[in-house]
């Protein structure tokens, strides 16, 4: 006899529950994902929504656009960016509130961050 008799709603927690639990269904998370799939010949197709992807994108940007150690003018940070999506003020913006690049009180020089991984 099966237990799944009853109210519904009830065997529908039951259900979940055993599909959480199940081993088979619950392995290792799978790889986060290469921000490659975030281009289309070598453009950033968007920026992405959610924080964690967001971020990913940054920390590459960061990494392969600025190389560390340099003082870059605002110009040139928005033409860094802009060989990879128009929208290179919501970028430098993305980039100096994650911390990935600084910028003096006046806005005049961004460097990358020493923090960067």
């Amino acid at each position: 006899m099966s237990q799944s008799t009853g109210n519904p709603k009830q065997f529908d927690r039951q259900q979940s529950g055993r599909q959480q639990s199940d081993p088979q269904q619950s392995g290792p998370r799978p790889v986060r994902r290469d921000v490659c799939d975030l281009f289309s010949g070598g453009r950033l197709v968007t920026i992405p929504r959610k924080a964690a992807r967001r971020e990913q994108l940054l920390v590459h940007l960061a990494q392969t656009l600025f190389p560390a150690g340099r003082t870059y003018t605002e110009p040139e940070v928005n033409e860094a960016l802009r060989t990879v999506h128009e929208d290179c003020s919501a970028l430098r913006r993305y980039l100096i509130t994650s911390g990935l690049l600084t910028r003096t009180r006046d806005g005049r020089s961004y460097r990358r961050s020493t923090t960067t991984v």
